[in-house]
């Protein structure tokens, strides 16, 4: 994903008429070390301020006059705005000076030569206590998440998987021995996540206590975060919100769960600052009826995944574990793990400068439900995804979503080696007769989740 954001930001900059930036994301998931290598690779004078400690700027800011606000700017950092040609101006923890961000529009307006980007965690918490509003049409956006499994292991040196996945085509047989090797190694991101000091602490010296004291300090500074920029009134509900999601990833939401003693509203509006904030994921129901998935939602059916699986098993007591203990037992969750890994992977998929989105597909019966986990959109092709944390397990969901949607391709994600087949069932009808229902199954190791797209380029 970085390397994406990196060419993101290498057609950013090379546009006329270019706009100042706004990374979003999480807290720690590498917006700052992004921008900074960025600079170093393209030559460009890095112009930084962390307005963390600059919070006395927010009145000069408020004036909105550019000279005055440059002026400063090149005091504090021994360097002339003025002469824009090959500078970039980034603007850090955008959030400690909120008056900050509606400044973007009159950057770009007055000096249209100057690259500009921000980056900040919790806009929504800092915009709800305001009453100004994002500059709609005068900035762009690049959203941004955790390391996936393929930075991972490039982090790991392990190129030779890296480019055995990456250029993996139906034709061709997958070595036994570099899927034995791929499973080892999903099982390590799947402890260690994908935040990138807890990776780079993991790849340095396989130790995970200190992958778990990386964990935990992230977890408290979210914490800290929350009580430094939310509202008094949201900050017992947004922390219930944080302690709840990684006990129940994957799971319908149902507010009276999370806290019996607050009211529905109180805590949707918790969800979706976290959600906006990147630090949940939220996965909204769509009936999968046609294009786009998002026209088809219902918005009081949703579950909710957290940002990264790390962060995850630590919360839920992996930090009482040792690396040897945790890569030969099986979790209690691990179905649920599994899910949060594929939801993380996928919600970055898409376009980085869009907001990211999943959705999945459930249908509710009196004496049964049918649930596909996550249901996306490939070549024009809604298709429905299966995760299976195991080499079995049953597709009977998979089946009514066939049955009813007419489909005619479906992917597994599971821990087999990559497959595909033509299947053919037969579907009791209500009337007790039988429907036969054909289609191709695409099936991929987990730790393929980037090849998705392969579902489509086998038939």
């Amino acid at each position: 994903m970085k390397r994406d954001a990196e060419q993101y930001l290498e057609h950013w900059i090379s546009k006329s008429g270019r706009k100042p930036l706004v990374i979003r994301g999480a807290r720690q998931v590498g917006k700052s070390t992004l921008v900074r290598n960025f600079a170093k690779n393209h030559g460009l004078d890095l112009v930084e301020i962390n307005l963390e400690r600059y919070k006395y700027l927010n009145k000069l800011f408020e004036t909105n006059n550019v000279h005055e606000v440059c002026r400063e700017l090149e005091y504090i950092t021994d360097k002339n705005l003025s002469d824009s040609q090959g500078k970039l101006l980034f603007l850090d923890e955008i959030q400690a000076v909120p008056e900050a961000i509606p400044f973007l529009r009159y950057l770009y307006e007055d000096l249209p030569g100057l690259a500009v980007i921000s980056a900040g965690s919790l806009l929504e918490f800092v915009l709800s206590k305001h009453n100004f509003s994002m500059p709609v049409g005068r900035i762009e956006y690049l959203f941004l998440g955790p390391m996936n499994f393929i930075e991972f292991l490039e982090a790991l040196n392990q190129q030779k998987l890296i480019d055995l996945i990456t250029n993996f085509s139906w034709d061709e047989t997958f070595p036994l021995s570099a899927h034995e090797r791929l499973l080892v190694l999903l099982r390590d991101f799947l402890i260690v996540g994908g935040m990138p000091e807890a990776v780079s602490a993991f790849s340095n010296r396989k130790n995970l206590d200190d992958v778990i004291d990386i964990h935990l300090a992230i977890i408290e500074t979210y914490q800290d975060d929350f009580a430094k920029y939310a509202r008094y009134s949201q900050l017992s509900k947004i922390q219930n919100v944080f302690q709840y999601v990684p006990l129940a990833i994957g799971n319908k939401v149902k507010y009276s769960n999370i806290d019996p003693h607050s009211q529905a509203r109180e805590i949707k509006a918790a969800i979706d600052l976290l959600v906006k904030a990147g630090v949940i994921i939220k996965v909204n129901h769509s009936n999968a009826s046609g294009l786009p998935l998002g026209a088809g939602i219902n918005s009081k059916i949703y579950k909710l995944y957290f940002l990264d699986t790390g962060l995850v098993n630590t919360m839920c007591g992996t930090k009482h574990l040792n690396l040897e203990m945790l890569q030969d037992m099986r979790f209690i969750n691990e179905g649920n793990i599994a899910e949060q890994f594929i939801a993380q992977h996928l919600l970055y998929a898409g376009r980085l400068n869009s907001t990211p989105e999943l959705f999945y597909w459930l249908r509710e019966g009196k004496s049964r439900n049918a649930e596909v986990d996550f249901i996306t959109i490939v070549d024009g092709e809604i298709i429905p995804i299966e995760v299976k944390a195991g080499k079995s397990g049953t597709l009977k969901s998979l089946h009514q979503f066939i049955n009813w949607k007419n489909s005619r391709t479906a992917l597994r994600f599971d821990l087999n080696m990559p497959a595909m087949q033509e299947f053919e069932y037969a579907l009791p009808n209500s009337n007790s007769s039988t429907r036969n229902i054909r289609f191709d199954l695409f099936s991929l190791p987990l730790y393929m989740v980037s090849r998705y797209d392969l579902c489509c380029s086998g038939r």
